[in-house]
Formats: C-alpha cells, structure tokens, sequence
C-alpha cells in the first residue's frame, strides 16, 4: 500500500494496529516499542526521520503508564530501589541523547549497541537451555546491599540507558532490563515492569521537547499510546504467565533479531559508503 501523511484521517486504522501491535512487544519485554513504531511509522507514513521519533516517543507515555500499571497489580512487582534513581538518570539521558549522537560516530554506538544485545541474547539464551551464564549479578553483593553505591551507580546507568534510547532511537528496554539483570541482578519479570515505570518521565519530557520545536504528530502519537495501551496489557500479562527461563528466551531472541538487524543496517551503511 502506499506511504501516507501524517494527517490522512483514512489512516487512523493502520497507526492503530501499529499502536496495538507495538504495544504487545512493549509489554513483554518490558519497552523496546520503538523498535516496531519506528520503521512502522517510516514505512507507513511521509513523515520525516525526526517526526517518526518524536510520535514514537509520545506514544510511549500511555505504553509505559498502562504497562507498569499491569505489571504492578498483575502479581508482578517493581524494584524501585534500583528503578527510581535510574528513572531519574533516564529522564536527564533522553535530553543528552541528541548530544551524544551529533558528537559520537554513528558506527560506534552502533558497534556497542550490537555487542550489548549479543551479550544479551547469549545469556538468556544459554539461561533457558543450560547452566546461566551468571549465576549472580556483575556486582558484589556487598555493594548492592550499600545505598551509596547504588544510587550513584544505578543513577549512571540510567543516564546511558536514556542517553543511547535517545541517540538510537530504539526502546530503552532492550537496555534497560539487561542493565537491571546483569548488573543488579533482578529478576527479570521484575526489570520488565521496572524498565516501563522507568520510562514513564523520560518519555514526558521527551514529548514536550518534540511537541514544542515540531519533531513530533501529537495526532498520531496518542492514536499510538492510545491503540498501546490495550497491547502492553496483554504483553505484560503474557510476560507474567510466562516461567523466566520461557521469558528470557523471549527477550533474548527478541535481542539477537534487534542485533542482525542493525548488523545488516550496519554493513549496508559501509556499503553505500564504499560505493559514494
């Protein structure tokens, strides 16, 4: 079907199916809509690489709202010693990201980006057929019991984690909850509804940022959080009903399909590159 504007009314059905669709992937794996709002919107729609951010990211309020929601009163729970400061890290993160990526080599973060969810999908995966990778979180018990190196610490993490969702473009989930699990060690279903609750005010100042200087169709992006919401409650559901070796195996695949594709967005970028 043909590419739309962003302002066809004819439209409204196909940005809510995107809305629904992403909003199941969203409620999974705990964020990470992005990743399916983003080429959706580019596909779907004339609106420019900016725009396609900016609507994602308003979407994204109404996804991490109802998605935390369902994780908190489905019988899951939120790890807010851990959540909060990386909450906050997140939110200052979302206005860096811009910075960092007009200042860092686009190939790098790239690069990173795949090792990340390499490391990822490698422990899940082992995890749900083997011994675990790591039996234990990356950092000693002993520091995870002291509040003045967690805070600091998970505040940090947070402020990369909202920086690279913001230079990238993607979901901060697939960051944030391998953060949560490999270096905190919390439990997954846990860093799923903690990464949603997390992103809660990281995508309200994002918005308004976009709304204000016209990156963003505030049209299209509550159709998006709107059309989510129905989708993350589902997802998180699904996530909650699921072992955590089942759900690991889940967010690892999820992660290894994030990483060919940017593998092959990559080498097609050196491609062209080699070509000009």
């Amino acid at each position: 079907m043909g590419r739309v504007t962003d302002e066809e009314v004819g439209s409204t059905g196909r940005i809510a199916a995107i809305g629904v669709a992403g909003g199941v992937v969203g409620g999974l794996i705990g964020g990470g809509a992005g990743v399916l709002f983003v080429p959706a919107l580019d596909r779907f729609t004339s609106m420019t690489r900016a725009r396609v951010h900016g609507t994602s990211t308003v979407a994204q309020i109404g996804l991490c709202v109802a998605g935390a929601a369902t994780y908190a009163i489905g019988g899951g729970a939120l790890d807010l010693a851990v959540g909060t400061p990386m909450a906050v890290g997140a939110t200052f993160g979302g206005a860096l990201g811009p910075w960092l990526l007009a200042r860092t080599h686009e190939t790098v973060l790239r690069v990173l980006l795949i090792a990340i969810l390499l490391l990822t999908a490698a422990k899940f995966g082992i995890d749900a057929f083997g011994p675990p990778l790591f039996t234990h979180a990356l950092v000693p018990p002993a520091l995870l019991a002291d509040p003045w190196f967690v805070v600091p610490t998970t505040l940090v993490v947070g402020l990369v984690v909202g920086a690279w969702s913001g230079a990238m473009g993607l979901g901060g989930g697939l960051l944030a909850v391998p953060a949560m699990v490999l270096l905190f060690g919390v439990e997954l279903h846990v860093a799923a509804g903690t990464s949603l609750l997390m992103f809660i005010p990281n995508s309200v100042v994002g918005t308004v940022v976009h709304v204000r200087q016209g990156t963003a169709s505030a049209r299209w992006g509550w159709v998006l959080g709107l059309t989510s919401a129905p989708g993350v409650i589902v997802g998180a559901l699904l996530g909650l009903a699921l072992h955590t070796e089942v759900l690991g195996l889940v967010f690892g695949t999820f992660a290894l399909l994030m990483a060919v594709r940017e593998i092959v967005a990559l080498a097609r970028r050196r491609s062209r590159a080699g070509v000009g």
